[in-house]
């Protein structure tokens, strides 16, 4: 399977992590700032929460391992939280600013 591929299937299961308190999956909440599939099938994964003191942080990283290391081809997850730049209601899709109400 191609990077790409496996990127787009990363995707979908990041789209399956929620914050236990926002209806709303991270992707699609802008906490995802980068993902980096390697050729021998490790995953890096850059990302944020909507607060640096947030009370779910654990739960949601391990949340991210689970789910992307679920996918065949990923061998390895590493998540690295990263708080520059600060997360804001503007990095939501289009969509998630429609389900929470901010359009």
């Amino acid at each position: 399977m191609d990077k790409i591929t496996i990127e787009e299937n990363i995707v979908k299961a990041l789209r399956c992590v929620f914050d236990p308190e926002i209806p709303v999956n991270i992707y699609d909440l802008g906490l995802i700032y980068k993902v980096d599939v390697k050729d021998d099938g490790e995953v890096d994964i850059d990302m944020t929460l909507t607060a640096p003191n947030c009370p779910a942080a654990d739960f949601i990283v391990e949340e991210v391992k689970m789910q992307v290391e679920a996918i065949k081809e990923v061998v390895k997850v590493n998540v690295n939280l990263v708080y520059e730049p600060a997360w804001d209601q503007e990095m939501m899709s289009e969509e998630a600013k429609l389900d929470l109400g901010f359009l």
